[in-house]
């Protein structure tokens, strides 16, 4: 894979198809760190040695850097073909109904904090969230606005550069959301218990999981085989 584990530098000459193959071997990553996460929070369920606190840092890391990818990624497929990151065709139908500017709303990060998480993390709330998604909102909304002006223009007058407009715009909306969700989920980390960020792990990626195979289920799509 362009990018993989080994944080090896993507092709940057990414379409659609590309990272769809991409995302397939993503998933298949993402499983495993989920069995890890599940394993971690069955082991030191009960214990916070020092020790145990450091190897649960390292996973939680090796998650976030398994994220980032993901978003490195997508951006590059944006680049080449932005039009296609808002409706994917490596989603199913139940995914692209959830998507927030190609991916999932910032405040479900505290929904999950609050749903599975029994001691809470002090400060974490899910109004946080809401206003994190209210002050990005505005700037974010004017920009596919401006998009959509774009687009009407351009199918008006046939510009060329029109439509290269409305691309930079929409993989400028693309990226910015996809920044507010990693620092999202990267401040909530932060304020949580090593144990408490393993679990929020966990339950994001069972969500995400379950989600797709519901989606590929009512789809009638074939199951993936890692």
């Amino acid at each position: 894979m362009p990018i993989g584990d080994d944080n090896t530098p993507p092709n940057t000459s990414w379409n659609s198809s590309s990272f769809a193959g991409f995302f397939e071997g993503w998933l298949v990553r993402q499983e495993h760190y989920l069995d890890e996460l599940l394993s971690a929070q069955d082991s030191f369920a009960d214990e916070d040695g020092e020790s145990q606190q450091e190897e649960l840092r390292g996973l939680i890391s090796r998650v976030l850097t398994h994220y980032q990818q993901y978003y490195q990624a997508k951006a590059l497929a944006a680049r080449n073909d932005v039009f296609h990151v808002f409706s994917p065709s490596w989603f199913s139908t139940i995914e692209r109904s959830l998507l927030w500017i190609g991916g999932f709303k910032p405040g479900l990060v505290f929904r999950e904090v609050e749903g599975g998480d029994e001691g809470g993390g002090e400060g974490v709330g899910g109004g946080d969230g809401e206003r994190a998604e209210s002050v990005a909102a505005p700037p974010l909304v004017e920009m596919a606005r401006r998009a959509g002006r774009l687009v009407d223009w351009e199918r008006r007058s046939g510009a060329d550069n029109v439509l290269e407009s409305l691309r930079r715009s929409l993989q400028v909306l693309v990226e910015s959301a996809d920044h507010l969700r990693a620092m999202t989920t990267s401040k909530v980390i932060e304020v949580l218990s090593p144990a408490q960020g393993v679990r929020l792990l966990a339950a994001a990626a069972q969500l995400q999981l379950r989600i797709r195979m519901w989606g590929a289920q009512r789809d009638g799509r074939p199951p993936r085989t890692p």
